[in-house]
């Protein structure tokens, strides 16, 4: 299986020098990262707000390495969050934020995540909109979910993304769910090792299933994070069936991925929202886009090919 070895080489420097050389790399990072300004940014956001769909909005970029460049993270989100209110689109447009970001890796970086993120959580609740803790590698997750309930005893809006191929995912839901949280589900997307997840994609399949149900029948607000048909019409069904109308949950999906399904789903009254991601350090959110579908990683080959 390709995934693996993509992802693997996501935390590689070599590659990242070789694909960020190649010259039909920019082709295939633009369908995914349509900008790397705040400025590139905002007619995205007037486009799809626009066309009845909402956003949540990922500044990329994990390699964060001094204080500085935490902080210098947090004021990107501050500076977007300004725009968005000149805008006035903020109950339309969310925030994501990885912690890793904000210094989550450094040393008492569970302290300096939670100082940096707070400004743009309270930023974000002033223009009426909220923030969503990205789940990251499994060591983690006990760092983000403590600080996703500290965040919530003032903002209880924020929200907290899970995966379904980690074996510890389904106790996470229940606790979510009982607590009234926001919560996104994905199937996940970093190399994670044998003891603690799933490498079938069916047995994540069933998980996600298994997952979204308990979600479904809790008291917090689902986000269905997945390109999967079969999945989508299983979380409609589950909802149904959970008695939920339309706006007590939603569907999100990648920017530059089935983009005729973001309208479609939207025309047919759902709530939409498509996570959109700019800036410049983009190669670690890029691989692991090529690592979740065999058809993203054929479309760079041949793009490579065309443009050699």
């Amino acid at each position: 299986m390709l995934g693996p070895v993509i992802l693997a080489a996501s935390r590689s420097d070599r590659m990242r020098r070789l694909i960020s050389a190649a010259p039909g790399t920019k082709q295939v990072v633009d369908r995914f990262i349509p900008g790397e300004t705040v400025g590139d940014i905002v007619p995205i956001i007037e486009d799809l707000t626009g066309r009845g769909l909402e956003l949540t909005m990922d500044v990329v970029g994990e390699d964060i390495t001094t204080p500085e460049q935490a902080a210098a993270a947090r004021d990107a989100y501050l500076e977007l969050i300004d725009r968005i209110k000149d805008l006035e689109l903020g109950p339309k447009v969310e925030m994501s934020v990885k912690l890793s970001m904000f210094g989550q890796a450094l040393e008492h970086g569970h302290e300096l995540a939670l100082k940096n993120v707070r400004p743009v959580v309270e930023a974000a609740a002033a223009i009426g909109t909220t923030v969503t803790l990205d789940a990251e590698d499994h060591t983690t997750l006990d760092s983000m979910f403590a600080i996703h309930e500290e965040l919530r005893k003032d903002f209880p809006q924020t929200g907290c993304v899970i995966q379904a191929y980690l074996f510890r995912t389904e106790a996470d839901a229940r606790r979510l769910a009982a607590n009234g949280s926001r919560v996104r589900l994905v199937k996940g997307a970093y190399k994670e090792p044998a003891e603690v997840a799933y490498q079938n994609k069916h047995e994540i399949d069933k998980a996600y299933v298994r997952i979204l149900r308990v979600l479904m029948e809790g008291d917090g607000y689902p986000m269905i994070g997945s390109h999967d048909p079969r999945l989508i019409s299983i979380g409609q069904e589950l909802a149904r069936t959970a008695g939920r109308k339309l706006d007590e949950y939603e569907f999100q999906m990648l920017y530059g991925i089935r983009s005729d399904e973001h309208l479609r789903l939207a025309a047919e009254g759902h709530r939409m929202r498509v996570y959109t991601a700019f800036g410049t350090d983009w190669y670690g959110y890029f691989m692991r886009r090529l690592a979740e579908k065999p058809a993203n990683l054929r479309f760079f080959l041949r793009s490579m090919v065309s443009k050699g």
